[in-house]
């Protein structure tokens, strides 16, 4: 496995860890997915500034900022 297949697996397991973290425990799903979302957003920022796998124009870098932004602002919301 190379770079890029631990920070998918980083970003999955921050995911999931979120998830049974509020599916197992006291705390809300809500939080436990806004946890992992929060815990998964360096990785996202590795794999797409840092060390993107492929040359990316800026189009395409925007745009998948823009998504986990939204993404992660509508788990947000969804928990509060």
């Amino acid at each position: 496995m190379d770079r890029h297949d631990w920070i998918l697996l980083a970003i999955a397991a921050a995911l999931v860890g979120g998830w049974l973290v509020g599916a197992l425990t006291t705390v809300p799903t809500e939080y436990g997915l806004v946890a992992g979302f929060v815990i998964a957003t360096p990785f996202v920022y590795d794999a797409i500034f840092r060390n993107p796998p492929l040359p990316a124009n800026d189009v395409q870098r925007a745009t998948a900022v823009i998504v986990w932004h939204a993404l992660l602002a509508w788990t947000v919301l969804a928990a509060v």
